[in-house]
């Protein structure tokens, strides 16, 4: 049995924040939250989060010290079991903004948020607003944080007012992801000899993360040096697949499946370069955790990628599903030691100046406190409900595109 938790049995003035998670698997949703909660002032806020099911990601979230961890189910169209809990744990923590990561847990924040008049903050983790984002923020008048400047814009011209949207680039934790010495203990558990060659990839092997676009730039990378090893960091349903790519190409020799490896930071410093092939992406955290240790980036340029490569100082940009630009890139980083060199070291640079994580959540922060203070002069000055028609309009945008 839970007790209520108001601000009176607080003892503060902290801004208690509902965050609602539309997923607790591994990936860079995940990652930007672990990050942001470990950075945000436990003196000023307060986090109760709602996810859909128990994992080691859930586990986390409590060692990083939340409230506690409600579990429902997160789906487009939210059943009333999950509007239920989320409503009666505002209540019970006396939650003063919600802040939703996904489109799923966004219509449920929205309406849960309605039902209480509590506002709701939604963070875009791609590189687009959906139509289906859009349809719950004009319903509910939620506030929008992009992590892209692609997206950013994008909201603004489909009608979200600038006061209701910010743009907050992703970040990285630089004094985690630094630069160690090559990596010797990655690369001596996939036994790749002191001195070889490596591209890496990380990421979920799934169609949008582009895989297999790599795996066609390893092989023009190959026919020319055919002492470079590739390694994949990552599982998916697309595993079998490269697995069967790698045969044909015949590549058994030179790619590696590293599977998930649970400290990251010890991933880039093996890699020479890191190439990013997705074909959808926001700000990549996989490209900043990469930069920070100090590796240099080849990168298809969707989304944020071009906000983040500064191209010919940490890395290069190629065109969209271009993966043969990406191959010969690669090479002509790895034909040259000095250029390799130069880019490792402006890389670490670029990510401490304009991708912190300890400075960007601070920014985010400011937002969550803002739109609090916002919902609390809005409660003041009028008490409303939820309209019937504004519960019908939620309801429609929960549909699939």
């Amino acid at each position: 049995m839970h007790m209520k938790i108001s601000k009176a049995s607080r003892d503060d003035d902290r801004v208690s924040v509902l965050e609602i998670i539309g997923n607790s698997g591994m990936g860079g949703m995940e990652n930007y939250i672990k990050g942001f909660l470990a950075n945000l002032p436990i003196n000023q806020f307060s986090v109760t989060c709602i996810c859909p099911f128990e994992s080691p990601f859930t586990d986390t979230l409590r060692q990083l010290g939340v409230e506690e961890v409600y579990i429902t189910p997160i789906e487009d169209d939210p059943p009333w079991r999950s509007i239920q809990l989320a409503v009666e744990v505002i209540r019970l923590h006396d939650i003063d903004v919600l802040h939703a990561h996904m489109p799923k847990a966004h219509a449920l924040a929205g309406l849960a948020g309605s039902l209480t008049n509590k506002p709701t903050v939604a963070t875009i983790h791609g590189m687009n607003v959906t139509s289906h984002e859009l349809g719950i923020t004009r319903a509910v008048g939620s506030h929008v944080i992009t992590n892209c400047q692609e997206a950013y814009i994008q909201a603004l011209a489909m009608g979200i007012s600038a006061d209701r949207a910010n743009l907050v680039r992703n970040g990285v934790d630089t004094k985690v992801f630094v630069p160690n010495g090559g990596g010797k203990a990655f690369r001596n558990h996939l036994g790749l000899p002191k001195g070889t060659p490596v591209v890496g990839f990380v990421s979920r092997l799934e169609k949008e993360k582009g895989p297999d676009l790599f795996l066609r730039a390893a092989e023009i990378i190959h026919q020319k040096r055919p002492d470079v090893h590739f390694v994949i960091v990552g599982e998916g349903f697309m595993h079998d697949e490269l697995e069967k790519m790698v045969t044909q190409m015949q590549l058994d020799k030179n790619v590696h499946f590293a599977g998930w490896w649970d400290n990251t930071p010890d991933i880039y410093p093996a890699f020479d370069v890191l190439a990013h092939t997705s074909r959808s992406d926001g700000t990549s955290l996989v490209l900043l955790e990469a930069m920070a240790c100090g590796c240099p980036t080849v990168g298809i340029g969707v989304g944020g990628v071009r906000e983040i490569i500064e191209i010919e100082r940490t890395g290069f940009v190629s065109g969209a599903g271009d993966w043969q630009n990406v191959g010969d890139r690669i090479l002509q980083l790895l034909n040259n030691p000095a250029l390799l060199k130069s880019m490792k070291e402006a890389a670490r640079t670029r990510v401490e100046q304009h991708f912190n994580v300890a400075i960007n959540t601070k920014l985010t922060a400011k937002v969550l406190r803002q739109v609090a203070e916002r919902g609390r002069d809005e409660r003041f000055s009028k008490n409303t409900v939820p309209s019937p028609e504004m519960l019908t309009s939620i309801s429609l945008t929960t549909s699939k595109d």
